[in-house]
């Protein structure tokens, strides 16, 4: 059975549906004005490897990933700019322009990574309907009030505001150094924005409260209940989510509907740069084109972050990275000269399944996936059995399993000349060779056996 860790509850859980072989899964996407760097594709990717894992356990998943495109705040607490319109100011595009311009970028690295799409994905600017309406049951279950700028969420009238963090509202206003203007409580949050003088015309959309826009956490209590109705299965953040996000989709929905937005909450941890945290500042906010442009294969960051698990930091360096990628190329090249996959080995499958349903224990999967390289069984079984361990980890081994490379003639004469440089004892042609064939694309190893021949 497939245990996961509910953040909700504190534990780790029997993961039941509420609908029989059927999995409703709402993922926060990302916020559209700019690229998203490898902390959140460190993300991305745990969503990718839950979702595979619930297929691979037999259900059928139906997942939405929301594209926030209006409404998040420069300061994430309903202060500054929306985002979006910053992103215009600074690329002098229009707010759908930039939308859509990283929208396909993101979607870009989603294909890198081998990343199953989602079912829908669905725009905050293209449901401003169904967020105005969420408000409105808002006010009229007396959960809102309206300041000088914007219409807001009053957390004290709810009484289970905190579950998720385990934080009540006193507990947060205790020490906390905020300017209140005109909230009432500190864990007050914006459900509508007026759009002030400051705005652009562009990001401006009409209410009952006046000319204005949705706060960033409206749109996915809104839009998860339309593509997955109240309450659905399984909901996903990075753990910066906890205390504010997903809190307030949960206050939100509850007082709206009077019911939970979704049983099971998992939350995934922070990817850090060498100990630290990444910023453009210091200059080590990596994209997934800037991992390519330094000659790395984006499925090699992949394999470097299902090397840790999903609730425990991880921290990028360039020297866990080319660990990452020998051990992928090292896979690639072994699978490339099994037999034609039949049959499976069943034992160390279970093994497999049994460590990815322990919520989602990826490193202790790929310690099982060289347990079944090393096995002294028959190819054509391993190849079948790493195939079905594929289908989850999502690293495109059927790319490699039983083809072997083919070497174009012109590496393969280089690769000759180069064997015969080293039999004249010709060190420095056989080095400029080497060089020649690693421009080409493919590498050299020397071996007891002799050279042997590799894709870079």
């Amino acid at each position: 059975m497939l245990h996961l860790y509910n953040t909700l509850t504190r534990q780790e859980e029997e993961f039941n549906p509420i609908h029989e072989g059927k999995v409703s899964l709402y993922a926060c996407g990302p916020t559209v004005y700019w690229f998203a760097h490898i902390g959140n594709m460190r993300y991305f990717l745990f969503v990718d490897v839950l979702s595979r894992a619930l297929r691979a356990n037999g259900y059928e998943v139906k997942q939405v990933m929301n594209i926030t495109d209006v409404g998040h705040l420069t300061g994430d607490v309903d202060e500054g700019e929306d985002k979006m319109i910053v992103a215009m100011r600074r690329e002098g595009k229009t707010a759908h322009e930039i939308a859509q311009f990283y929208t396909d970028a993101f979607l870009k690295d989603v294909d890198r990574l081998n990343m199953k799409h989602a079912s829908i994905y669905p725009k905050a600017t293209e449901h401003i309907a169904e967020q105005i309406d969420m408000i409105q049951h808002l006010e009229k279950n007396g959960y809102t009030y309206r300041t000088s700028d914007g219409i807001y969420f009053d957390t004290s009238k709810l009484e289970s505001y905190g579950r998720l963090s385990g934080q009540k509202s006193e507990d947060k206003l205790a020490g906390a150094r905020v300017d209140m203007g005109e909230k009432r409580n500190t864990t007050d949050f914006a459900l509508w924005k007026f759009s002030g003088a400051q705005s652009s015309r562009e990001m401006i959309w009409e209410s009952l409260w006046g000319s204005g826009f949705p706060g960033w956490h409206i749109e996915c209590s809104a839009m998860s209940m339309k593509y997955l109705d109240v309450p659905f299965d399984i909901h996903t953040g990075g753990v910066d989510h906890i205390g504010v996000h997903h809190e307030n989709e949960i206050a939100q929905t509850q007082g709206a509907e009077g019911e939970l937005e979704a049983n099971v909450w998992m939350h995934s941890e922070f990817l850090t740069v060498d100990n630290g945290k990444m910023s453009k500042s210091l200059g080590n906010l990596y994209t997934i084109d800037d991992l390519i442009a330094k000659g790395y294969d984006p499925l090699a960051f992949r394999y470097f972050v299902l090397g840790a698990h999903y609730r425990s930091q991880i921290n990028f360096t360039f020297e866990a990275l080319d660990a990452a990628a020998n051990a992928l190329t090292k896979l690639r090249e072994t699978v490339r000269g099994w037999d034609e996959p039949d049959v499976g080995c069943a034992e160390i499958e279970e093994k497999f399944f049994a460590a990815m349903n322990d919520d989602l224990n990826t490193p202790q999967t790929l310690a099982v996936v060289w347990e079944l390289v090393n096995a002294d069984l028959p190819t054509n079984a391993k190849a079948e059995s790493i195939l079905r361990m594929d289908q989850v980890l999502g690293l495109r081994l059927k790319d490699y399993v039983g083809h072997a490379l083919e070497i174009p003639l012109e590496v393969q004469q280089l690769v000759n000349d180069r064997e015969e440089a080293r039999k004249q004892k010709d060190w420095k042609r056989s080095d400029e060779l080497r060089v020649d064939i690693e421009k080409l694309g493919y590498v050299i190893e020397d071996t007891a056996d002799g050279s042997k021949v590799k894709k870079a």
